[in-house]
């Protein structure tokens, strides 16, 4: 068992959240029973994620998309209101880190992205050192000793590892050497992939205009599904957390198409 205030202070500062301008609040976003013994995490705190936390007794949940974001309608009503007053009436605290946790340099979803996908991080595209989103690197030994893969070769590979299929724009039939990625909804960060003249660059999410600048401007895209690429970076966060504050985890994935 911990205290509240202590996980989130420790939380906090691994993921140095207050280094971070982003678009909603990192850290404690709704206050539940002081004392921690069980946390849950998962990608988002949808009303089925915080249904398993009651099931389980949870006293946290921990997840990567919370609430409270910029420019939402600030009225508590309807499923706002509902997810509220679940976390509310069970004394349930929540916990959520967005970019914070996509930049972590070894919890990250990015970095977790690239074990599950066996790609080596070479650097960061953007961001100060240790808090880039857009990483740049090659595919790992293990995977580019079968020989080299085209485009839809590795779109199959990454789709067998995600266990979800990876839409792929081939923009080019040479063999992928040099790959960039960046998880969740930065297809816009294309750009950046191809002035760093890479073969192809990976994110979960793909916008009508991504095909047009993959096709024409040689470099393959695949969208490898938002909620596919941002699942092992919570999961990550929570086991560390309880091997480092002794309180029980449970990492639950409700499924999510896009």
């Amino acid at each position: 068992m911990a205290d509240r205030d202590v996980l989130v202070e420790a939380l906090d500062g691994c993921l140095e959240a207050q280094a971070f301008k982003d678009y909603t609040v990192n850290g404690l976003q709704v206050e539940g029973r002081r004392e921690v013994r069980r946390v849950l995490t998962g990608v988002t705190a949808n009303q089925a994620l915080l249904d398993e936390a009651v099931a389980w007794q949870a006293d946290m949940v921990l997840v990567h998309h919370g609430y409270f974001w910029k420019n939402e309608p600030a009225r508590i009503t309807g499923m706002k209101r509902r997810r509220l007053k679940t976390l509310l009436a069970n004394d349930i605290n929540l916990a959520a880190y967005h970019l914070p946790l996509d930049a972590h340099p070894t919890l990250g979803n990015n970095v977790q992205l690239a074990e599950r996908l066996g790609l080596v991080s070479e650097g960061c595209l953007d961001g100060v050192p240790g808090r880039g989103l857009v990483h740049v690197g090659r595919l790992a030994d293990e995977l580019a000793a079968g020989g080299e893969l085209d485009s839809a070769a590795l779109g199959a590979e990454f789709s067998r590892r995600l266990r979800r299929e990876v839409l792929v724009i081939a923009g080019h039939d040479r063999p992928i050497k040099r790959i960039a990625w960046c998880t969740g909804g930065a297809q816009d960060y294309i750009g950046l992939a191809i002035e760093a003249g890479v073969d192809a660059f990976l994110s979960g999410e793909i916008s009508e205009r991504t095909t047009h600048s993959a096709r024409e401007e040689g470099v393959t895209y695949l969208a490898a599904g938002h909620h596919a690429t941002e699942r092992d970076g919570v999961r990550a966060l929570g086991e560390w957390l309880a091997a480092e504050h002794g309180v029980e985890h449970r990492f639950v994935d409700i499924d999510n198409p896009a």
